[in-house]
């Protein structure tokens, strides 16, 4: 892969591939990874725009700290999953979102987790 210096330009020419795979570069596991788009802001302080396009993994496990998609009353929500007080929530990046706490009563499934984030500059 070649490398771009973010500061003063370099003459990085012969450094340059000849094509991009980004198959290879992006996805660990191709049967078990999906291509989402992301609908909403509820995640934009972790920079994950409305309309991003999300790659999700759903060979991985969760772990708090990681973005997943879950299924919550049916439809599928993006958010960090944490640990609070010794209790799973999953946590919006955004003020306006208030933590979803994991109990019996909150029939939630987690169903990938996020791996890259692809958005347009």
């Amino acid at each position: 892969m070649a490398v771009v210096a973010a500061g003063f330009p370099s003459p990085a020419d012969d450094y340059l591939e000849a094509g991009v795979d980004l198959n290879r570069q992006l996805i660990a596991r191709p049967l078990s990874t999906f291509l989402l788009q992301v609908s909403g802001d509820s995640m934009l302080a972790d920079g994950i725009h409305h309309g991003d396009l999300l790659l999700v993994d759903r060979s991985l496990q969760p772990q708090p700290g990681r973005v997943v998609v879950a299924v919550l009353d049916g439809a599928f929500t993006l958010k960090r999953l944490e640990c609070h007080g010794g209790r799973l929530r999953l946590q919006a990046a955004h003020p306006g979102y208030p933590p979803l706490e994991l109990d019996a009563c909150i029939a939630v499934q987690i169903w990938g987790v996020a791996t890259h984030v692809i958005h347009p500059l």
